[in-house]
């Protein structure tokens, strides 16, 4: 018998006892030294929470609050978007109907959110059910897609929510995680991206990603927010496989969403998304690769003759030349929207939009919504009606609105964002599918009609002034790539500025009294609601009353505390006012709220600027400068600061820098030219002024100094023509008129010395 040995067992007990220790010491131990970190992080107050909301308090009350950093999950440091001023009632008023409205920018209201289609909704139920209070929360957000979308659905199971109204889908594509995205991997696998988004809710994650980015940033991630332009370089072949593992991921996020909301015992309303089909070329189109040399030859000839066709108005010569291209390249994006124009003008209109629509689903930057995702949507609506689902078909209702049922700029400003119109008609269908919803007892005291497209203006406070002011925003946009590289560009262009002259001509002096009624009118209903007051703030500031904007954006400030905005908003309403101290203060908490926030830094320092702080200035100037090193005007703005501590070489350095950033920027030619002056550098400031001229030859000061310069030079001629010019522009400066006189002074006596020795 073998002595100390157990019966059944293989190893001692003693043996047993010390690998099961062992076994523990290698779990517990990693466990609870990876726990003591994420305990100390804490305390070392490192990192954000990831939630959507955080608690607050306002007025003495509890409410949630949007958290400034929940997009830093989704986004890298520099480029993480932020929620809109957001503050939700921690218990629910009795009687109340909340919705929660989840989306992208499109759902969002962009670009004035004040008017976007969950603000339509809210009047809308409130105008026809007024005894009912009715609860609107926006969880939409610039850039976001499903991915972020899903973690706001979870989060809202335990907010007390009556409907969930999902509309997403345009940034699947280009959004976090998407196949042509900028904010990192493109096209994860489902696991990879749920691993990683779980890990970012742990401070260590947090610090682990905020090193991966220090140590090793990476190249082809933007250093500053520059909108489409950023995806330029991101094109997308129409087939490419990695497009199959972003749908999956969508049905995957969408099918989560359901769930969750089935677990909160809450209605979903699914919305398909819609587009701009007819007015919104493709931005970009995709040839193949595989295509023979003879075959590209063909598909040249016909692209060609289906251009000279339609340029002669031959529609049914070019659709017939283009469809013989579509042979070759059949997910040709620009051939299938040609197509659709030629098909428009024969009146042959559901050919057209099934043309259109291709030209969508091809699109190689596609920032659209396509067939294939709304697809989704209506079958995840269709198998889930058990769990409280609904379907809304946005395309469709818009569809039959739209002249041949294709939309077009009659509901959307571009692409995706929509106008005045379609957040209107938006909101009314989804206004009619919630009234079905509520009880019958409620519908009993409702109002007969729903209300007009004019009550819901005066109810928003939409005035003249706000609908020209998102022109010129849209005017800024289509200014930029990737808009210029539309092939319908120049008409889009031509179109737009043709409003904004007729909207420009309503602007006159008596419109303001209308206006102001208007907002007061708004306010008086809503005293609480700080778009309002937003608005009428930027109203007032607009038309150069300064003063008067103040209590407003205070108001912004004292109803929205935890954002940011309402302190940098006023922050540059005092700069502006010359209350320096109030402005540093405000512009201060802002940065409190958003340390990031490179506006209020940049505000800030010029702030310091005017207080002779100059060394505070080039503190803040120089934060700013680390987050955006590509902005121009920043470096004017330290070139000038510098400037005042007479540091004339490193103003110059700067100025140079900000030339090659804008090579055409006048301004840093400008003051360039002054401190060439100042170091009696008197060639290199002639060529600098030089500049000014050729790129603003209206620029008055611009040709007084460069004829001063070319007299110093003993350029006498060249330099009256200047001085002549600069006195042209401006009459009333006297220093101009003073130098050109005493130039012909001197002018005069050399002219008779030559005479003379004639």
């Amino acid at each position: 018998m073998a002595f100390g040995a157990s019966s059944g067992s293989g190893f001692p007990q003693s043996g047993l006892r010390k690998w099961t220790f062992r076994l523990a010491a290698l779990l517990v131990v990693p466990v609870m030294l990876v726990g003591t970190v994420e305990i100390v992080l804490r305390l070392m107050n490192y990192g954000h929470e990831t939630s959507f909301f955080v608690p607050g308090q306002l007025k003495g009350n509890r409410v949630w609050v949007e958290n400034t950093w929940f997009g830093s999950r989704f986004f890298p440091p520099a480029l993480a978007r932020s929620a809109s001023p957001t503050v939700m009632r921690a218990e629910k008023a009795p009687g109340s109907y909340r919705i929660f409205l989840f989306g992208e920018s499109a759902a969002l209201g962009d670009p004035r959110p004040a008017f976007g289609v969950g603000r339509y909704l809210e009047v809308l139920l409130r105008e026809r059910y007024p005894g009912i209070s009715f609860e609107v929360v926006s969880m939409a957000m610039t850039a976001i897609n499903s991915h972020a979308i899903l973690e706001m659905a979870r989060e809202c199971v335990s907010h007390q929510g009556d409907l969930w109204i999902v509309y997403m889908g345009n940034n699947e594509m280009a959004g976090p995680f998407g196949v042509t995205t900028v904010f990192g991997a493109a096209a994860p696998s489902y696991r990879w991206i749920r691993a990683s988004l779980l890990l970012q809710q742990t401070r260590i994650g947090q610090w682990l990603r905020e090193t991966v980015h220090r140590l090793s940033p990476a190249e082809d991630i933007p250093e500053n927010w520059d909108g489409l332009r950023m995806f330029l370089d991101r094109r997308v072949a129409p087939k490419d496989p990695r497009k199959e593992q972003v749908y999956w991921n969508f049905q995957a996020n969408l099918e989560a969403l359901v769930r969750a909301g089935s677990r909160a015992r809450v209605p979903i309303l699914l919305s398909t998304v819609a587009g701009n089909l007819k007015d919104c070329a493709p931005f970009g189109s995709w040839l193949r690769s595989e295509m023979t040399q003879n075959d590209r030859i063909l598909w040249n000839q016909w692209f060609e003759a289906g251009i000279t066709n339609a340029a002669r108005e031959r529609w049914s010569e070019a659709a017939q030349a283009w469809q013989s291209a579509l042979q070759f390249t059949p997910d040709h994006a620009e051939l299938h929207f040609r197509l659709g124009q030629c098909l428009i003008e024969s009146s042959n209109l559901p050919a057209a939009r099934a043309s259109f629509v291709k030209a969508r689903d091809f699109d190689s930057l596609p920032f659209r919504t396509d067939s294939r995702l709304n697809a989704l949507i209506v079958n995840t609506a269709e198998k889930s009606k058990d769990r409280g689902v609904i379907l809304f078909d946005v395309e469709e209702r818009l569809g039959r609105l739209s002249p041949g049922q294709i939309t077009g700029t009659e509901f959307f400003h571009e692409h995706v964002h929509l106008n005045f119109d379609g957040n209107y008609q938006l909101a009314l269908g989804w206004a009619e599918k919630i009234e079905e919803l509520l009880p019958l007892g409620s519908r009993s005291k409702r109002k007969e009609t729903w209300a007009t497209p004019e009550i819901c203006a005066q109810r928003l406070g939409l005035t003249d002034w706000n609908r020209h002011s998102v022109l010129e925003e849209m005017a800024r946009r289509l200014s930029e790539a990737p808009f210029t590289n539309q092939l319908n560009h120049e008409k889009r262009w031509a179109r737009l500025s043709q409003i904004l002259v007729q909207t420009r001509s309503r602007l006159q002096l008596s419109f303001r009294k209308d206006a102001r009624a208007t907002y007061e009118a708004a306010i008086q209903l809503c005293p609480d609601d700080h778009w309002l007051h937003h608005n009428y703030a930027e109203f007032l500031v607009s038309i150069g009353d300064l003063a008067e904007a103040t209590a407003p954006m205070e108001r912004v400030r004292d109803l929205t505390p935890q954002h940011y905005t309402g302190f940098l908003q006023l922050g540059r309403l005092y700069a502006r006012q010359n209350r320096s101290e109030e402005a540093r203060q405000s512009l201060e908490h802002a940065l409190l709220l958003r340390p990031d926030l490179v506006e209020a830094r940049i505000e800030l320092g010029q702030v310091y600027a005017r207080q002779k702080k100059h060394e505070e200035a080039l503190e803040q100037y120089d934060t700013a400068q680390s987050k955006r090193p590509r902005d121009a005007g920043l470096c004017l703005l330290r070139a000038a600061t510098l400037s005042h501590q007479d540091k004339i070489e490193e103003s110059i350095a700067a100025l140079n820098q900000a030339i090659n950033i804008r090579p055409s920027f006048v301004e840093a030619y400008y003051l360039l030219g002054t401190q060439w002056v100042a170091l009696k550098k008197i060639p290199e400031a002639r060529l600098a002024f030089e500049q000014v001229v050729r790129l603003r030859p209206d620029h008055a000061m611009g040709h007084l100094n460069l004829g001063m310069v070319l007299a110093k030079e003993g350029r006498f001629d060249q330099a009256l023509l200047h001085l002549q010019e600069a006195v042209r522009l401006d009459p009333a400066n006297r220093e101009a008129r003073q130098f050109l006189e005493t130039l012909r002074q001197i002018q005069s006596p050399s002219k008779a010395s030559g005479h003379a020795m004639e």
